[in-house]
């Protein structure tokens, strides 16, 4: 019995090595079947529709064809840096009216430290700071050589304001980010505690400079980021909410103030390619083209024609509530097509969140 064992056990050895001779394997290598792959059709919803933004998760460059069949794996070629998109966004100056904040593509809790060691940097200190409310207080800048340059305050013996910078970090409206504000304020005399913030700015080109330094900043410690354990206290509440009704969404809250709200959906409607037939400010209304591919598409005819003009079939609104402002769609009148409201609320939401 034991000899017996010993006969086949030898077998199996040799059959396992001259397939791993021949170069032959127990399993099949499907290792370069995705070269030649058929792609798959784009996902739909039930009724048809194509999904909102809907892309590849890791794009790879078009390929010829005729040679796509004869590259091998390594010949495949790289896919873009998915984070192009986002650092083509980062650090910008953004300003609404007199509001003017740098966007930054971060959490609060990893900007925090980079601003307060901008203020020690640039000679401006830290005299007080509150991670709940988000605000950081520098010390009385009228001492500091460095800050004086920086505020562009005149050399002078003269009896003078003094003066502190208030940094404001906190979340932003787009998901995971950061918005950082300043304020330039003048005193009576040196403050002995954080003072509140204003909403109005006294000195917004002073300030709006020390935003693009600020920015200027933040990009060259890209690869030096920390986390404030003291930030975790900051509010990380959205700015903006979807809110439901029963089954359905209602609409969409906004934690913002009118102008700013009115300003960030007419930026979602041009980023989802929602044409905008008309517009009403003063009653809070965008009147949009929101049919389907098939009730835009011309027919047969398309190729001697001009590209059809929208027509207004669904509208947004915006009301003001004591919260901030609320968001609704609905369809127009005349409209005598599906009520696709509930899709373009959800639409809308992607996009300014």
């Amino acid at each position: 019995m034991d000899l017996l064992y010993r006969k086949l056990l030898a077998g199996v050895v040799s059959c396992v090595w001259l397939l791993a001779a021949s170069g032959c394997s127990l399993i099949d290598d499907r290792t370069e079947n995705y070269v030649n792959a058929p792609a798959g059709d784009p996902l739909k919803t039930p009724d048809g529709e194509p999904l909102p933004r809907a892309r590849e998760a890791y794009p790879i460059r078009n390929l010829d064809g005729a040679t796509s069949g004869g590259l091998m794996p390594s010949d495949i070629p790289r896919p873009p840096d998915m984070t192009s998109e986002i650092l083509e966004e980062n650090y910008l100056v953004e300003n609404l009216g007199d509001q003017t904040w740098v966007l930054v593509n971060e959490v609060p809790g990893r900007v925090w430290p980079s601003v307060s060691a901008f203020m020690n940097e640039r000679g401006l200190g830290v005299a007080y700071e509150s991670t709940q409310l988000g605000i950081l207080q520098s010390e009385v800048a009228n001492y500091s050589q460095r800050a004086r340059q920086l505020l562009e305050m005149p050399e002078s013996g003269e009896a003078e304001a003094s003066t502190v910078v208030q940094a404001r970090v906190a979340p932003g409206i787009r998901r995971k980010t950061t918005e950082v504000q300043f304020r330039v304020r003048r005193l009576d005399q040196a403050p002995d505690q954080l003072l509140t913030w204003p909403s109005q700015s006294d000195a917004p080109e002073l300030e709006r400079k020390l935003l693009e330094s600020l920015a200027v900043f933040l990009k060259e410690r890209e690869d030096n980021k920390s986390y404030s354990r003291a930030a975790l206290r900051m509010s990380n509440a959205p700015k903006v909410r979807l809110q439901s009704g029963g089954e359905q969404a209602a609409g969409i809250e906004m934690t913002v103030p009118y102008d700013r709200a009115w300003a960030e959906v007419r930026r979602a409607l041009d980023e989802a390619r929602i044409p905008v037939v008309d517009l009403d400010r003063s009653e809070g209304r965008f009147y949009v083209d929101f049919r389907t591919e098939d009730e835009r598409e011309p027919g047969w005819f398309s190729w001697f024609t001009d590209a059809p003009e929208p027509i207004y079939s669904f509208h947004v609104r915006l009301e003001e509530t004591n919260e901030g402002v609320f968001v609704t769609t609905g369809k127009a009148p005349d409209y005598q097509g599906a009520d696709r409201s509930q899709r373009l609320l959800s639409e809308l939401f992607e996009y300014l969140y």
